[in-house]
């Protein structure tokens, strides 16, 4: 009989999120599965439409808008209660808000060889947008990235164990569009920079890093993952429909120059699936892995290098601790 495992999902009520829980509990006999969502209306319908999917499953909902840090809280003392331990963490949860398309990259690249750089990584085709979260902290950095890290913490007590047999993976959803050069350590939260998208999911990959070594003796593991170029219906609704009729039949032809075309959910769910059958010991933290498909159609996974360090790693994780200390220090004190 299979061993029964346990898999958290953050943002698993739609898009590539809901694709690779049905991944899961296909893959994965006796798969107990937490679907951690921000709205519970989806949440919900989204845990019945899997229990339909596959009748008998263990499927459970739990509250978490990873922008607020008192539902990081509240959610983690909740998955405590669930569960006694968790084999994979999947921070998938997001925001990526556009104000528009900018317009004058997007020609000027479109007939350049830096077209398939710009489709693939989106690299100056839309203006990023942001604002401000419950706690005053900027909402994309606290949402993608810092929303994550408590919940890591707080959750640490039921992960890994004394055996490989009882490791726990830390996958996260990151982004070919984390870049290097528009994170800045010394203003981590990106208020001063026009790439807020990009600073976070760059930082993740950092943190990801930090995680694994700090953990790892505890069996403990944490990789980034890059879905490739995703079309879902937030894509859709960012450009108008004519603008779609003129792309699509590009992105198609452009498969031949490369894989990160995956386009749908299930094609970009691929290396978040993979990782879950792999030995995460042996794989390298300073790989992210990559959901690829071929020109025939065929997924694949590509492992790629990532533009850190771990000295760079390390000191992103002692600013995001830094934070949370203060912001721990001010709800103590608005307590008491």
């Amino acid at each position: 009989m299979a061993v029964e495992k346990v898999a958290l999902v953050t943002g698993g009520n739609a898009g590539i999120g809901l694709t690779l829980c049905v991944r899961l509990l296909t893959t994965h006999a006796n798969l107990r599965l937490c679907l951690a969502c921000r709205s519970k209306v989806r949440g919900e319908a989204a845990v019945s439409a899997l229990r339909l999917s596959h009748p008998g499953s263990d499927i459970s909902l739990v509250i978490l808008d990873t922008s607020c840090l008192q539902s990081v809280h509240k959610a983690a003392v909740e998955i405590r209660g669930k569960y006694e331990h968790l084999d994979y963490v999947y921070l998938n949860a997001g925001i990526m808000p556009v104000s528009t398309v900018n317009w004058s990259n997007f020609w000027q690249d479109l007939f350049s060889r830096k077209c398939i750089h710009m489709f693939a990584t989106g690299e100056g085709l839309l203006r990023q947008v942001d604002g401000t979260s419950p706690d005053g902290l900027t909402k994309i950095f606290a949402t993608n990235l810092f929303g994550h890290f408590i919940l890591i913490k707080e959750l640490e007590g039921i992960m890994g164990g004394n055996s490989e047999q009882q490791s726990t993976q830390i996958i996260w959803t990151s982004s070919s569009n984390a870049k290097k050069g528009s994170f800045d350590a010394n203003d981590i939260q990106h208020q001063h920079g026009s790439e807020p998208y990009s600073s976070s999911k760059y930082a993740s990959d950092l943190v990801s890093v930090a995680i694994n070594d700090r953990l790892n003796h505890k069996h403990i593991y944490s990789h980034t993952t890059c879905p490739g170029l995703v079309m879902t219906n937030l894509t859709y609704g960012i450009l108008p429909s004519w603008f779609w009729y003129l792309v699509l039949p590009l992105l198609w032809l452009l498969r031949l120059f490369t894989g990160s075309m995956t386009q749908s959910p299930y094609n970009g769910s691929e290396a978040l699936l993979w990782l879950s059958l792999q030995e995460p010991e042996s794989l390298d933290p300073l790989m992210k892995y990559h959901s690829r498909v071929s020109i025939l159609g065929n997924r694949y996974v590509e492992a790629v290098k990532m533009d850190l360090t771990r000295a760079s790693a390390k000191d992103t994780y002692k600013k995001l601790s830094d934070l949370e200390n203060e912001y721990r220090s001010r709800y103590s004190q608005s307590s008491s």
